[in-house]
């Protein structure tokens, strides 16, 4: 009775340790694929978020908001402006091609502010675990303005929350290196650059897609319609695609599509009270 009651105890504790930690993604190790699983929901950006899920709203240009089911905000490519709504998130992340990208005054109560570049030609590491969400990047180079080439001037950031691994490509000016992808590990959702030209020509950024084999893939960086649809009319017969005129969704692994699936978002800034 009494090794009972200890193996008992054992499965109790070891099951009250674990819901205290961050469910693990499988950017290195990939999960078998399970059949039957819901497809994507919708949700507002103030909605509660569901159960092991993240919810993801696209702001403007190349920002997005995340947020899990603990209350974590994090905001990409943050230029300093997310719309009216009076919310600060908790991490931003920035990349510095162009303004649009990046603010040289955050608020200071943002308690973290990741830049995607260090010192020329060093660049940055960042691993930074919130418990709910573990950030890290991937640094990149970067063309300048002169035609040069900044080595790790930029960065892939990766979010790895709910047991979804999440990439965003920010300002990608290359092909990734081998070594690149495999630092990427295998990203269930990904937000891609699609505008054909100031970041990479649609066949560079296609084959990357094509790599990645993700099964989310949320096009930004594009400037109208017309960049849009012409990004869409030659991602070929292997994607699907949905675009139901949304600014957000709520994505889980028992939600993932099972092909890869171009999910349109149209950008929106956040409002209070919507």
């Amino acid at each position: 009775m009494r090794a009972f009651a200890t193996f008992l105890c054992f499965i109790l504790c070891s099951a009250a340790l674990q819901a205290q930690e961050r469910r693990q993604s499988h950017c290195i190790a990939l999960a078998e694929a399970t059949p039957g699983l819901e497809y994507l929901q919708q949700a507002s950006w103030q909605d509660p978020v569901a159960e092991d899920s993240v919810q993801i709203r696209y702001i403007a240009h190349a920002s997005f908001l995340l947020r899990t089911e603990g209350g974590l905000n994090v905001v990409t490519d943050f230029t300093g402006f997310t719309g009216a709504a009076p919310m600060i998130p908790d991490v931003v992340t920035m990349n510095h091609a162009h303004e649009t990208h990046w603010t040289a005054h955050p608020d200071p109560a943002i308690p973290h502010v990741l830049e995607g570049w260090g010192p020329f030609g060093a660049g940055i590491e960042h691993h930074l675990d919130l418990g709910e969400m573990l950030i890290r990047n991937v640094p990149t180079d970067i063309r300048n303005m002169f035609g040069g080439v900044e080595a790790r001037g930029n960065s892939i950031f990766v979010f790895e929350a709910a047991g979804l691994c999440i990439g965003h490509l920010g300002h990608l000016h290359h092909v990734p290196t081998p070594e690149q992808y495999a630092a990427l590990g295998r990203l269930d959702v990904v937000m891609a650059a699609v505008d054909g030209g100031i970041t990479l020509p649609l066949d560079q950024m296609l084959e990357v897609l094509g790599r990645l084999r993700s099964s989310v893939i949320i096009p930004m960086h594009w400037f109208s319609d017309y960049s849009l649809q012409s990004f869409l009319s030659r991602i070929g017969p292997e994607f699907d695609v949905v675009d139901e005129g949304n600014s957000e969704l709520s994505v889980s692994l028992r939600s993932l599509p099972g092909r890869p699936t171009i999910h349109v978002l149209r950008p929106k800034y956040l409002l209070d009270g919507e």
